[in-house]
C-alpha cells in the first residue's frame, strides 16, 4: 500500500472569513466610511457600532452566498415603509397546507388517536370549538406546540414546496 504524505498546511480561512475578520479590527469611524462605500449614503446616526458590523458582515455574506427570497425582502420592505407611529400587521407567508371546512386533522399521542375536525370558525376537539390548531394541541399535550406543525401540516407542506423546486 502507497504511503500518504501529509504536510502540516497552514490555517486556510475563506475570504467571506477573512472579510468580516477585517470588519473586526475597523472603528466606528471606518466602518461609516465602509457602509457609504457599500451603500451608496451615510449610515443613520444612531446606528451603533455592533449594527454596523453585523449589517456589512450580513452584505458580505449575502454577496457571496445569495440574498433573501422574493417573499423576505417584501416583508422586509414593508416593515421600513411603515410609519412607526401606527403598528402595521405584515404577515410571512409559511408554506402551510390549507385546510378546509370539513377536513378531519388526525394525531396520535400517547397510544391515544385524535381527531380534530376544521370549522369555518376554528377547529372542533373532544365536543369543544378551539380558536387554533396550536389551543387544540395544547389540550391534547398539556404543553405549546406549534399546531400545524403538531398535526404535521407544516412539515408535509415544507417537503412539497422543496420537491417542486
Amino acid at each position: 500500500m502507497p504511503r500518504v504524505k501529509v504536510s502540516a498546511a497552514g490555517p486556510r480561512r475563506r475570504p467571506i472569513e477573512v472579510e468580516v475578520a477585517r470588519l473586526r479590527d475597523l472603528d466606528l469611524g471606518e466602518l461609516r466610511a465602509r457602509w457609504h462605500s457599500a451603500f451608496g449614503r451615510r449610515p443613520p446616526s444612531s446606528l451603533p457600532r455592533h449594527l454596523l458590523f453585523r449589517v456589512l458582515a450580513y452584505r458580505i455574506q449575502a454577496a457571496a452566498l445569495g440574498d433573501l427570497d422574493r417573499d423576505c425582502q417584501r416583508l422586509l420592505d414593508q416593515a421600513a415603509l411603515s410609519d412607526s407611529n401606527r403598528r402595521h400587521e405584515v404577515r410571512l407567508k409559511r408554506a402551510i397546507a390549507t385546510v378546509q371546512q370539513g377536513t378531519i386533522l388526525s394525531r396520535e399521542w400517547n397510544g391515544r388517536m385524535h381527531r380534530v375536525s376544521v370549522l369555518t370558525d376554528g377547529f372542533a376537539w373532544n365536543g369543544k370549538t378551539y380558536p387554533s390548531l396550536s389551543k387544540v394541541a395544547f389540550a391534547i399535550t398539556g404543553t405549546r406546540w406549534n399546531g400545524p406543525r403538531f398535526f404535521g401540516l407544516r412539515d408535509r407542506s415544507m417537503r412539497e414546496s422543496k420537491a417542486r423546486r
